[in-house]
């Protein structure tokens, strides 16, 4: 299955913020949103993802100070992305080796949709589910 399939049907209404918007502005967002992160426009194109994390890590160096500072200089940067023709299973990988729990699906550069590990989990999660049934509705009628 490919990113594709996982996107389907979603809305291509994506919360973000841009590079100039004031942390506190951002960690309001999220907080509203309930989500853990944000991909920051630069116009059309993705400058980098805004996430807790970010948040975590600046404070410690910045202290309260960050929350005046512009995302765009807490950010993490450059956005690691993919496209819906990825295997869903390779962008899990991915995500598991660059530890990082959020992707923005590019289409010709631009932004289609933004996935979070959570997804991805949920999508294994209910394969596996599928597969341990059609196994057990198998075994029944042998």
């Amino acid at each position: 299955m490919t990113i594709a399939r996982l996107i389907e049907g979603r809305s291509t209404d994506v919360v973000g913020c841009t590079v100039a918007m004031k942390v506190r502005d951002a960690v309001a967002l999220m907080a509203e949103r309930r989500i853990g992160a944000l991909p920051v426009m630069d116009g059309h194109a993705i400058a980098g993802i805004f996430s807790e994390r970010d948040v975590i890590y600046r404070l410690k160096d910045h202290g309260p100070a960050v929350l005046d500072m512009a995302v765009g200089q807490v950010m993490t940067s450059p956005a690691i992305t993919v496209d819906p023709a990825t295997p869903v299973l390779e962008a899990l990988g991915l995500m598991t080796r660059r530890r990082i729990r959020h992707l923005p699906v590019l289409i010709g550069g631009r932004m289609a949709a933004f996935i979070s590990i959570g997804d991805m989990v949920k999508y294994r999660i209910d394969h596996i589910q599928g597969e341990a049934d059609a196994l057990r509705d198998y075994i029944q009628m042998a």
